[in-house]
């Protein structure tokens, strides 16, 4: 098992998940991580690790390019034949992760592509919790979901080596298009080529909230609010431009019901109709009344 991990002045935290890598209850890993170029002693620390687990811990110079592209270039650089699983800097995992990921999504051939993703115990920065993150998506995963709403946590991936090796043939035309988000793309890349995802509706780790997150969890009024200014500048828009550039790219690897539904929704982007007989949703009603809006007023 290879863990990917992309940092980028994570200081920190980085001792507290660096040690949960070291407490698995499954040993058989390796780690890589990509650093974006931190001044808070973030290498120092990976070096520390790397001296007290010698010949299974490396890293590498980042892109510079942000998170999504820093995953990305660490999926093009792992091991071909070995599970992969990402992880971010400042969570903390449970003993048992990789040993449940592993357990859960073992494959029916060595070579099928399997994708895992799990709920996550949310907490404060000192650990303390804060209850779920997410549910189990009430609709399933779908190609048709996956155009327009990610469900699957970047952070509780776990990658078949047939699915790392999908990821490392398909990311450098995500990484060309400058895809907004790793897991996000993943999950549209996974269910367009009809890759198996399993989703563990126990926790398989602590996700901790802070000031410096990246993103952090989607809870709440002032992410509800963040959500609305994402709209209404066409943030959201440009994000779908470029994944679905990215996929057109890699349209080759797509079952033939995901080109066709790829091709209809660049034309159905302004015509609520057209989506909903697409079969294009996301989660919740309230969440498809919102994807109605948007194609109306031409933010979709």
């Amino acid at each position: 098992m290879q863990i990917l991990m992309a940092t980028r002045n994570g200081g920190e935290w980085l001792a507290g998940q660096l040690g949960s890598f070291a407490a698995q209850s499954y040993g058989n890993w390796s780690l890589l991580a990509g650093d974006d170029a931190s001044t808070d002693g973030t290498r120092e620390c990976l070096d520390r690790f790397a001296a007290a687990h010698p010949g299974r811990v490396a890293w590498r110079e980042g892109p510079g390019r942000g998170s999504a592209a820093n995953f990305l270039t660490l999926a093009q650089r792992s091991s071909p034949g070995s599970w992969v699983a990402f992880s971010d800097q400042d969570d903390v995992w449970n003993p048992d992760r990789l040993e449940r990921a592993l357990a859960a999504s073992a494959p029916v051939r060595p070579e099928e592509p399997v994708v895992y993703a799990s709920a996550t115990l949310l907490t404060d920065a000192a650990l303390r919790p804060l209850g779920p993150s997410s549910l189990p998506p009430p609709r399933g995963v779908s190609f048709g979901n996956a155009l327009v709403q990610n469900v699957l946590a970047g952070n509780t991936l776990v990658l078949s080596p047939g699915a790392g090796a999908l990821l490392r043939q398909a990311a450098p035309a995500a990484l060309a298009a400058d895809v907004p988000f790793h897991d996000w793309w993943i999950y549209q890349l996974m269910t367009g080529a009809g890759v198996r995802i399993v989703y563990d509706p126990e926790p398989g780790l602590m996700y901790r909230q802070h000031g410096g997150n990246v993103l952090g969890a989607h809870r709440g009024i002032a992410a509800g609010l963040s959500r609305a200014g994402q709209i209404l500048r066409r943030d959201y828009a440009g994000w779908i431009d470029r994944n679905t550039a990215a996929l057109a790219a890699v349209e080759s690897v797509l079952t033939d019901d995901a080109r066709r539904l790829l091709g209809g929704f660049a034309a159905a982007r302004r015509k609520p109709e057209a989506l909903r007989a697409l079969g294009i949703c996301r989660q919740t009603r309230a969440g498809d009344r919102a994807l109605t809006a948007m194609a109306r007023t031409g933010r979709l």
